[in-house]
């Protein structure tokens, strides 16, 4: 999909920032590459994708190549250049390599392997960082790296052939029954999940019902159907309302809070596409 003329502004705005972080393309100095947010090299990356840019852009075969850079031989990604590595920063960064086009790469291939072999015992995957301290809560898997290891696995020839990740897609519509905040880090279903948020920076129930739709583990399930019901009764006139947005990106057009997103809504039709 390349970009429309009516959104060329947006990208303008997301390459206005690609210093801001004393790097380029929205690093730092030292190649952090998730600091930042959302003027982040993750997030701006998966803005312009929504926004319509190709992967094999200038802008974001660079972009790809820094992400590459950090990649690890056991199939992890270290965001930082010290400090320890956690699954969802591998989880968030093999979700956008894959966007981009790269699953086939054997590094890629490395990272989904290293994923099946490192899941929790509930199913989901889980950071040993417990900074809300430690509770019954926490010895459930994390529900957002979860998702986003889905997501990353959606473009790949596992998605509806391992087992694996219909146990991961079990954990979270589980979670959709638990509804309480689960996991080290503690993601909840409530008021703010509730809200649409796009793009999809965070966990909520958009993002919950688009990545979940791959899965025919999930596509007949009561608890799916009561989610994209609970997403569907929040449409006007047949379109996604935003109703959360990062401040920072409030001026951003294709997102406006309170308005109607025609890039959101292509979103949703794949969600419709995906249960046909």
């Amino acid at each position: 999909m390349p970009i429309d003329k009516k959104y060329q502004s947006d990208v303008d705005i997301i390459l206005s920032h690609r210093h801001d972080n004393g790097g380029d393309y929205w690093a730092t100095p030292d190649k952090k590459l998730s600091k930042g947010s959302p003027f982040s090299t993750y997030c701006c990356a998966l803005i312009l994708l929504e926004l319509g840019m190709e992967p094999t852009d200038p802008i974001l075969t660079k972009v790809a190549e820094l992400f590459f850079e950090i990649w690890r031989e056991d199939g992890r990604f270290k965001l930082y250049p010290s400090g320890a590595i956690y699954p969802c920063h591998t989880a968030y960064v093999a979700s956008l390599l894959c966007r981009m086009g790269h699953v086939a790469d054997e590094r890629i291939q490395t990272t989904l392997r290293h994923f099946l072999d490192t899941p929790y015992t509930d199913g989901g995957w889980r950071c040993k960082k417990f900074s809300f301290g430690r509770g019954p809560e926490t010895e459930y898997s994390n529900p957002l790296p979860t998702l986003n290891v889905l997501d990353a696995f959606r473009f790949s020839h596992y998605l509806n052939n391992e087992p694996a990740l219909d146990k991961a897609v079990d954990f979270l519509l589980e979670h959709w029954t638990i509804k309480t905040p689960i996991g080290p880090c503690q993601y909840g279903i409530g008021t703010r999940f509730m809200q649409v948020e796009y793009p999809f920076l965070g966990y909520n129930l958009f993002l919950y019902v688009y990545v979940l739709s791959f899965y025919n583990r999930a596509k007949g399930d009561v608890r799916f159907l009561e989610a994209l019901k609970a997403l569907e009764g929040k449409m006007v006139n047949g379109q996604i309302v935003v109703e959360r947005i990062v401040p920072k990106l409030a001026k951003l057009d294709f997102c406006k809070k309170g308005q109607p997103s025609e890039l959101a809504t292509r979103r949703y039709n794949e969600i419709i596409a995906n249960l046909r």
